[in-house]
């Protein structure tokens, strides 16, 4: 579900790869110097005061002018919490292209901002786990992935995206013979790499390393969102089913031309608004050639997406988790969810919370529990009772409308948070700091909801 502090933006990439868009002559970012006199712009009061000063990339020109300038970014990273400390700028790579890494220390959870660069144009503004400066961040090529562990294998297989290019991925495989039963993994919301990092707490790839040492194998990869930020920034008719649902059909007809993947045993497996997405990936699924055989939904609600957005704010600033200078943004926000309530008035190209209309009209005539109910295969739903952000309300509609079906199996977690990580829920954001991982009893249960599925 979307994460209205560190999980909505730390995800978020804006991302393009030429011109000024001002009048005047636009300086190339060339050197780590000219990174740390951007952030200290972009971080202070008036970051508007950066419009036509760098040299933008085409498709980042358009997509910071439809935020309405830098200024109008820059709020949409203020809900990381004001920047206590600014490391200086160190140079590196981020999927092929040069970057400069700023790391940062907010109030709310430290971070990178990461400023992608191409031919001297800024190219993207994305965020990455906190490094901690150039000394303490690890080689760019031990970034993405530690080393495997030996009870499996990690290959690298694309996945292939129509009209795109390919999503980075990666299949973990036990070792041993085969054919394994297989599951693969959805993102929540926002612009998640194939682990599904937010700040330093990693859910996928706990999941993927605990299920393969389980005998099941995994497939993750980046989302769509991630990998074509660039091509998609701007893109007005997105909705979740290019978002997500395409992937993950397309994802398990890949799977099932692996070498060691049993073909009859693949499931799919959303977290938060992926897990929301299950319904409707059940019913994609239906019209392909190779379907899953079961679903896991984690931390999925039922409710409206809006009104969850609306109450995590209201909690974080029950709790005194919203700073005061940060309550006229949220303010803000909160009157931007209200255009909802008029979503055909709601012209095309004006986003509401980051999303066009299309987007919001599509999940609005989605009828969740109705899809869900469609679903003949077992589905096992989990539920982490101290999470704020899709809470033991959303647990407790699931349970009224699926408790006594046979195919399905519900269970809650005490002490677990948002990403199934040890917690409380009056962390809020904080959840997502520290050596988090997945609790071990969560990769337990879901290989053993997969292990009997025959």
């Amino acid at each position: 579900m979307k994460k209205i502090l560190a999980t909505l933006l730390a995800m978020m990439m804006l991302c393009a790869c030429g011109t000024a868009w001002a009048e005047q002559e636009a300086s190339k970012m060339e050197i780590a110097a000219d990174a740390d006199e951007f952030m200290a712009a972009f971080l202070g009061e008036h970051p508007e005061e950066l419009d036509g000063k760098w040299t933008l990339d085409p498709q980042m020109e358009a997509a910071v002018t439809q935020l309405g300038g830098f200024g109008g970014l820059a709020k949409q990273f203020a809900a990381l919490g004001t920047p206590e400390k600014i490391e200086p700028a160190y140079e590196g790579e981020i999927r092929g292209y040069r970057a400069f890494y700023v790391p940062v220390v907010f109030s709310a959870m430290p971070a990178d901002l990461i400023l992608v660069v191409q031919d001297g144009a800024i190219a993207g503004l994305t965020t990455g786990v906190y490094s901690g400066g150039k000394e303490a961040a690890p080689e760019p090529d031990t970034i993405a992935e530690a080393e495997a562990p030996e009870a499996f294998d990690s290959v690298e297989l694309a996945l292939p995206v129509d009209g795109l290019g390919e999503l980075p991925g990666t299949l973990t495989v036990p070792k041993g013979e085969g054919p394994f039963p297989a599951v693969v993994l959805i993102h929540g919301s926002g612009a998640s790499d194939r682990d599904e990092t937010v700040g330093s707490v990693k859910p996928f790839r706990d999941i993927a390393e605990g299920l393969a040492a389980e005998g099941i194998a995994v497939y993750r990869f980046d989302k769509r969102t991630f990998t074509f930020g660039l091509q998609l920034a701007t893109d007005k008719s997105i909705t979740l089913e290019r978002e997500s649902i395409e992937d993950a059909v397309n994802a398990v007809q890949l799977l099932a031309l692996q070498e060691k993947i049993d073909p009859d045993r693949i499931l799919v497996l959303g977290h938060s608004l992926g897990g929301n997405a299950i319904p409707a990936i059940a019913r994609a699924l239906e019209g392909m050639p190779v379907k899953a055989c079961g679903f896991i939904m984690m931390a999925a609600s039922p409710r409206p997406l809006d009104v969850l957005m609306r109450e995590q704010i209201e909690y974080l600033d029950s709790m005194g988790q919203i700073p005061e200078d940060q309550r006229q943004i949220y303010g803000d926000m909160l009157k931007d969810l209200d255009k909802l309530q008029d979503i055909d008035s709601l012209p095309e190209d004006e986003p509401v919370a980051g999303a066009y209309s299309a987007y919001w009209k599509w999940l609005m005539h989605y009828d969740i529990l109705q899809a869900a109910d469609e679903i003949t295969q077992p589905v096992l739903l989990l539920q982490g009772e101290e999470d704020y952000q899709v809470t033991t309300e959303d647990f407790s509609i699931w349970q009224e409308h699926f408790g006594k079906k046979e195919n399905w199996t519900l269970k809650s977690y005490p002490g677990l948070t948002h990403p199934f990580t040890p917690g409380e829920k009056t962390e809020g954001v904080n959840a997502y700091i520290g050596d988090k991982k997945i609790d071990a009893r969560v990769i337990s249960d879901i290989a053993e909801f997969v292990n009997r599925i025959q």
